[in-house]
Parts: C-alpha cells; structure tokens; sequence
C-alpha cells in the first residue's frame, strides 16, 4: 500500500575519437570493477547482519524500471525482506517537487545504505546526507552531476552505476541516420530537471552533422507533454529523440505512439523503447545491468567504504531494431545495420 501523504509504500507487487575515450575508458574501470567487486567467499555466506535499506524513488515502488531487478539480486545474495532485510521505500509518485523533503525522510529513518534510482533523483539523497553510504542507478555522468568526484574513486559515500546515455549520444543519432537517412529535423524530448548532458550532446551531434533540431521540454506535467507534442508536430518534425529519464521512461508508450502517429521514427536509450514500437534503441541492457547494484549494497553491508568502490559502467551495450515498425514507416533497413543488431524486432 501507498501512504500518499508520505510517499512511503509498505510493500512490492512482484565521430570516432570520442567512442574510443569511452571504450578505453569503460574498460579501465571494468578492470578495476574486478578487483573491488570480484566474487570473494564471504558474499557467498549469509549477510552479517539485517540490512535497512532506504530506497528514494522518482515514481513508485510498482512502477519503477529497475527496482524489481534490484531486489531480485538481493535474494540472491541471501537478503529476504522480512527476514534480514527492512525496506523504507519513500515514493516521490511522479511528482519531483516532492524529492527533496521524501530524501530528508529517507536520512531521518538512519538507514544503513540508500538506495537512489535515476538522475532525477540521486542529486537529492547526495544532498541530504554525507554520511550514510549511497548507491545510486543513474543514465548520466555522476562527476558531471557532482555526484563523486571520479568514476575511478568517487572519494565520498556515493557509488554505484552509470548507463553512459550522454557520451553514447552521437552513436545513437549515427544509428537513427543510418535507419532514416532522409531525416533533418530532428525533435529532442527532454526533461530539463533530469541532470545530465545528453540533450546537449544529443543536439552538439545533431548540429554537426547538419541537422535542424528543436528542444521539446518536459516536466512533471501531462499538460506539458502535450505541448511538446503539439510544439513538435506545428514544427513537422521527420525524428525524434527521447532522452533518459525516469518521467521519459514512465511515458514512453505515449511518446512512441506519438512518434509513429507522425511518422517520425523514434530512438530511445535501452531496449524497452524499440519493445514498444520505437525505430531503435542503443545503451545497456538494464535489467542486466542494474543488478549490479545489489553487489554494491552487499559490499557496503560487509564493510566496503563507497569511496573507494568505482562507479561502474556498462560493458556491453545492445541495438535493437524494430522492423515492424520500420515498415510501418515506410522504411527498409539497411541490412549492414541489421547485421550488426543484438535484436530484432520482426
């Protein structure tokens, strides 16, 4: 149940340069992942004591995309809510205005580690205590966000994971021309409340290869998502961008249908938005990879300081393209790109 004056839930239902800086990069701290995160034979002991975990979320506890693969790796490693593990979930219900005084609730209940899910929302518990060990699941760079001060040692209580979507930007646009070569004026769907760069570098690759591009912002609002549909079909826009964020995410079945209504094919950041009738999308596969954030919070458990746990990136990264909508459209893909997809969408 939902306490709605307090956003507390009791319970769950069930160009070239710049690719290989974040590959060297990305595989850096994947050796370095190896030997702060590598398996160790106390993790496959039962936990030392309960947890209390704190876990701050954009939307709900029903609703968020990654929560339930968060806690799905925490059985895992043998932590049973209602056995050793006591969950505060504090619930911001869509509504981001709520975040800071929900993130002062969280500290106030003295977890041992928080939990924060999106770039919406991690900026708020890193606000909110110095003290107690954060592991956060956020889609942007967390040193540009201030939330650590290095993706190698992040020197304060925050760590935990990163989806590259900013720096993998250009790449997804190069794979949406490749799709819709004739596209040239592309719409970008942001949310200005979500820190990040990837509209910037959304808009920087878009601009470069000499493309018209139209900001389409959007908050909190149903009536402001409307209007960024009706900004974008007035300006007759031939592509669309969706950039990540939890409030995004949460309305990407309108904003395909949007897309497609428009004939305007649509790339999004992980694989749920080709699912859901976008053109394509290109970033981590995160029911995979948000995983990993249950290792983080065991280690912290068994006495790992976050400021020395580097933040990890994705290693893999996966294309999907849906050719269902593809034809819909009336686009044929190019079989080079198709080869080179991890999934397709018949």
């Amino acid at each position: 149940m939902m306490d709605t004056a307090s956003g507390c839930a009791s319970s769950i239902p069930g160009s070239t340069s710049r690719e290989t800086v974040v590959t060297s990069r990305r595989t850096f701290l994947a050796a370095a992942l190896g030997a702060a995160l590598a398996p160790r034979a106390a993790s496959a002991q039962a936990p030392p004591r309960t947890l209390r975990l704190g876990v701050l979320l954009y939307s709900t506890a029903a609703t968020d995309p990654n929560l339930g693969a968060i806690l799905e790796a925490l059985r895992d490693l043998r932590y049973v809510e209602g056995q050793n593990l006591t969950v505060d979930y504090r619930a911001a219900e869509g509504h981001p205005e709520r975040l800071p005084e929900l993130a002062t609730q969280v500290v106030r209940a003295r977890p041992d580690v928080i939990l924060a899910l999106g770039g919406d929302v991690a900026p708020f518990a890193t606000a909110a205590t110095t003290t107690i060990p954060i592991v956060f699941s956020v889609s942007s760079d967390p040193v540009r966000g201030r939330l650590v001060k290095s993706l190698a040692h992040p020197a304060g209580n925050a760590t935990g994971l990163t989806f590259l979507s900013g720096e993998l930007a250009p790449k997804r646009l190069q794979l949406l021309r490749e799709a819709a070569p004739r596209v040239s004026r592309l719409a970008v769907l942001w949310n200005p409340e979500h820190f990040d760069d990837e509209f910037r570098d959304t808009e920087a690759a878009a601009r470069a290869a000499g493309l018209q591009v139209q900001s389409l912002e959007m908050r909190g609002s149903a009536a402001q998502l409307e209007s960024a549909f009706q900004t974008a079909a007035a300006w007759r826009c031939d592509a669309l961008i969706a950039v990540s964020s939890r409030h995004t995410f949460l309305n990407r079945r309108a904003i395909v249908e949007f897309a497609n209504r428009q004939r305007a094919p649509l790339a999004g950041g992980w694989g749920a938005w080709a699912d859901e009738g976008g053109l394509l999308s290109y970033g981590p596969d995160l029911n995979t990879f948000v995983r990993r954030a249950a290792t983080y919070i065991d280690r912290i458990v068994r006495g790992a300081n976050p400021a020395d746990l580097p933040v990890e990136q994705p290693t893999k990264l996966d294309l999907v393209v849906n050719v269902k909508t593809a034809k819909m459209l009336g686009l044929t893909v190019p079989p080079s790109l198709l080869l080179r997809a991890d999934r397709v969408i018949e």
